[in-house]
């Protein structure tokens, strides 16, 4: 499998597909079209997430900051450390490697 390949060229939603998991880990493939949080909408999550943005843009909001991505950067999220996606890139398909761990 390759992380950048078989993705589908207009996408609705957000494409989330698991790659691999455990009972203890799952590792997510995401892959956002210009796609972001709705704006009442923040995520409050009971595993930690690392998060390693491989293509395109996208701006993650925590209820105080804002944290830009580019390909390359990453992030761990604490379980229940509020955040949202504020925006993911609209000329380009933006790809997320997600890990999710207790």
């Amino acid at each position: 499998m390759n992380l950048f390949e078989d993705i589908p060229e207009k996408l609705p939603e957000e494409l989330v597909e698991i790659l691999a998991e455990s009972s203890h880990v799952r590792i997510e493939r995401i892959v956002s079209d210009g796609h972001k949080s709705d704006e009442d909408f923040w995520y409050d999550q009971n595993e930690n997430e690392w998060v390693l943005l491989t293509a395109g843009s996208a701006v993650l909001e925590f209820e105080d900051r804002k944290v830009e991505l580019k390909p390359g950067d990453f992030l761990l999220i604490p379980a229940h450390c509020k955040h949202r996606v504020a925006s993911t890139s609209p000329t380009e398909k933006t790809i997320w490697l997600a890990i999710f761990y207790g």
